[in-house]
Order: C-alpha cells, then structure tokens, then sequence
C-alpha cells in the first residue's frame, strides 16, 4: 500500500485558507501555467518553422524552452488539483517521482546552459573553426548528455529513497523538492554523498566551465574590435542572465531545504515563488534580448494583427 504525505501549503505568508481563496488562486496559478506554455512554445515554434534560426545556438534555446515546459508540466497540474481539493495529498512513490523529475529538469538546465557557453565560445573564439567543431552530430551528442547526466544521477538518489523508513508524513511545501529528505527518521550518510556528488557533477562543474568559457570570451571581446563585442553582447548577456537566475534558485535549495535555516515566512515566500514562475523567465529573456528571435516575434504577432 502506498505511503500518503498530508502535503501543507505555505504561502503567502502561512497556511492559505483554502475554501476562501481556492478558485482565486486557482485561476492565478492557471494563468500563469498557460503563459508559460504559450509564451516557451510560440518561440520554439518560430525557431522550428524559420531556417534563419536552424543554428546551434538557437537550438539549445528550443531545447532549453521544451525544458521549461516539461518542468512546469510536473509541477502546475498537481497543484492546480489540490487547490480544488478538500485535502492536499500525494503518495510517497509519486512524491519521489515529483522530486526526481523537478531536479532532473533543473539541472539539465544548467548542462544545456554549458553547452551554450561552449557554443559561443567557439563562435566567438574559433569563428573559423565553428563550422567543424559545431556540426549536427555534436549538437545531438550535447541535447542527449544534458538530459540523460541529471536523470541517471537522480534516478539512482530517487532509488535510494524509496524504502527509507518515515517518522513524518508531512510536507509544508507546495510540490516535492528536498524537503521530503525530513520525513526519514535519519538520512542516511550514502545518501547525503551521493546528493553533493550529484550537485557536483549537475550544477558546480557545469557552473565553473560556463565562468571559464565567458572569461575566455571577455578576454577576447576586450582585444577586437566593437562590433565584435556587440555581437558577444548580444549573444551572451540572455545566457547569464539565465545563469544567475538559476544558480540563486539553487543556491536557497541548498540553504533553506538541506541546511535547515530558519529564514522568516515572508522571506521564504519571496524565494520560492520564483522556482514556480521562474519557466516565464527563459522566454521574456530570449523574447526581448535575442535580435534574431525578436524580429520573427515582432512579425508574428504584426501578421496577427493585419489578419
């Protein structure tokens, strides 16, 4: 018989009165998952169906953008049922699931981000090698491995879960991250290692090379002429943009859930919300900052207009 976590939910503040405020937030939360399907899809769309975008750095975009969607897909329709629902509820073999897709998803986000570092680096860097070195075979190579790296290392931690003994069948969170790690009655110390390996291989190396390639960029940029620096510009502030973003993400993960800091509400409210509309971000950045994908968007939505 599955396990049942009595999932408690605390935001704004503290515990949200449901029945007062149920379809309220119900219909805020629909909102914004919509906004996030459209606005992630209406770019991947445009990178598809216009050759002028059929480049690698584009595709990482698309692949970061699908990323998004899937990442809000794990957690919006869980949520948007226990708003409806008298008792908010999850089996525990559900939750781990919920847990491993959501830090899976995450970090791929990080991989992804490295393989455009590495793409831009080249570019920018290489310019008369980038054809060779960013063929079709690579760019399949990196989209695999930025998916495929994250999921085996949180398969195996989800795997390691699974039959630990509970002491607590209550979660004051709003979907399955690290907090479930404070059900067990001890966490085990393989577990504990095998978790920073993870954050280790998933986030920290990942992180390191992306400093290290835009150093090698800036280095460059401040020796050529301005035009190349615009184009670095261009190109390379939406990624660590994204960068930033995550990794502050990550970094209150680390803090508040495994380190047990005891922030005040409002201080935690103000944190975690960005992890559940953090998936509009990625699009606003690559809709306003990439002058490629911007002028396809502008004329998007002029046809719609005329039409």
């Amino acid at each position: 018989m599955d396990k049942e976590l009595n999932v408690t939910y605390l935001i704004f503040g503290g515990h949200v009165e449901l029945n007062k405020y149920r379809y309220l937030y119900f219909m805020l939360v629909f909102i914004v998952y919509i906004l996030i399907i459209c606005s992630n899809c209406t770019i991947v769309y445009l990178i598809w169906k216009h050759q002028s975008l059929h480049e690698p750095m584009y595709i990482f975009i698309a692949a970061l953008l699908l990323n998004s969607v899937i990442f809000s897909t794990i957690i919006y329709p869980k949520l948007l049922i226990d708003l409806l629902s008298e008792k908010q509820i999850i089996s525990y073999q559900a939750c781990i699931a919920q847990y491993c897709m959501f830090y899976a998803l995450g970090c791929s986000e990080f991989l992804l981000l490295a393989a455009m570092s590495y793409d831009r680096y080249v570019s920018i860097c290489k310019p008369l090698q980038y054809p060779t070195i960013m063929r079709k075979r690579t760019i399949i190579i990196f989209l695999f491995l930025s998916w495929l790296f994250p999921v085996c290392h949180f398969l195996t931690l989800a795997t390691m879960c699974a039959n630990q003994k509970l002491c607590s069948f209550t979660l004051k969170v709003i979907f399955c991250n690290n907090t479930f790690f404070k059900l067990f009655c001890v966490t085990p110390k393989a577990i504990t290692i095998f978790g920073v390996f993870a954050l280790l291989n998933n986030v920290g190396f990942p992180v390191f090379f992306i400093i290290y390639t835009y150093t090698r960029i800036l280095k460059i940029c401040y020796r050529s002429s301005g035009d190349v620096r615009k184009k670095a510009a261009q190109t390379c502030l939406p990624h660590l943009l994204l960068l930033m973003n995550h990794f502050i993400l990550i970094t209150y993960d680390i803090i508040v859930v495994r380190l047990e800091y005891d922030f005040p509400k409002t201080a935690r409210l103000i944190m975690t919300l960005p992890v559940v509309y953090n998936p509009l971000f990625n699009p606003i950045v690559y809709g306003l900052k990439m002058k490629e994908i911007f002028k396809h968007l502008k004329g998007l939505f002029c046809r719609q207009k005329m039409n």
